[in-house]
């Protein structure tokens, strides 16, 4: 009985030791997500006003002449996914994966930003463009340009008929989906016909909105990557947060169960002690 008991003090000191560190990353997530998403929120106005102008433009030029509006005669697609660099983020990476292996045609290219991925990736016969990993946590503005103007060269090259994103978009602080999102060729948005008498009623373009569109679109398609990278970065917060709450939540749990555990084992000691005493009493 007294091994039993050691045993159980030892793993309720386990448990409680785990517990802390599960707090402490529960909060450091949670302060990475309030800034993230206080980022995200900031850089997504400034995405939309770029689609608005696309839009506008395409909008009043409906015959315009522009590479980035026409299919392609490829049917295969380039994908950008975005996982994490680390884990103990729940089932973030794995819905990525889940929703890749169910959409995607492994011979298609793949740019994979993230390293939590991609051996798993590369086990399950995906083309990936990128020979090493990449890290999503370190990218830059200009490094996630690089790898999303890659991608645009085998679109122009016709390689590829379509080029999308597959992200996690952050729904709110409790719903994160993964999602695609795609790039080319450009998808515009549908305005109701009382709007387009009501806004922007009189926009001149200079020069040409062939030369603007061929300018802006890119520009649009960088922000966008962007944008929906700062969005699978919050979610990604969003999903350890919700983790390690979850595991300091199951922890209290199973502490609360072991320490009931412990009090049955020690209160049965203390009986057959008492039993054992009463029992030589009476024999003398």
């Amino acid at each position: 009985m007294s091994q039993s008991k050691q045993a159980l003090r030892s793993r309720i000191r386990s448990v409680n030791s785990t517990k802390k560190i599960t707090k402490a990353m529960e909060m450091i997530a949670n302060a990475k997500l309030f800034r993230q998403r206080s980022r995200m929120e900031a850089n997504r106005e400034y995405a939309q006003r770029l689609q608005d102008t696309v839009d506008e433009i395409v909008m009043k030029n409906p015959g315009v002449d522009c590479g980035y509006l026409k299919p392609k005669s490829s049917d295969a697609k380039a994908t950008v996914i975005f996982c994490s660099d680390l884990g103990l983020c729940g089932g973030y990476n794995q819905n990525v994966f889940k929703l890749a292996k169910a959409e995607l045609d492994k011979d298609d290219p793949v740019i994979l930003i993230g390293t939590s991925l991609y051996r798993q990736m590369k086990e399950a016969g995906f083309n990936l463009l990128n020979e090493e990993p990449v890290s999503s946590d370190h990218i830059t503005f200009l490094d996630l340009k690089e790898w999303i103007e890659q991608a645009i060269s085998l679109y122009d090259k016709d390689e590829v008929g379509i080029v999308q994103l597959l992200y996690t978009e952050f729904v709110n602080t409790m719903t994160f989906r993964a999602s695609f999102d795609q790039l080319l060729p450009c998808v515009l948005k549908e305005v109701p016909e009382e709007e387009k008498h009501a806004m922007y009623v009189e926009t001149m373009f200079d020069p040409d909105p062939e030369t603007i569109l061929d300018n802006l679109i890119p520009m649009m398609l960088h922000d966008v990557a962007y944008a929906d990278w700062m969005e699978s970065t919050t979610a990604e917060q969003g999903s350890r947060r919700m983790a390690m709450k979850t595991a300091s939540d199951n922890a209290d749990e199973l502490s609360e169960s072991l320490k009931l555990e412990y009090n049955k084992a020690r209160q049965a000691s203390i009986t057959q002690e008492i039993t054992e005493i009463v029992g030589g009493s009476n024999a003398v």
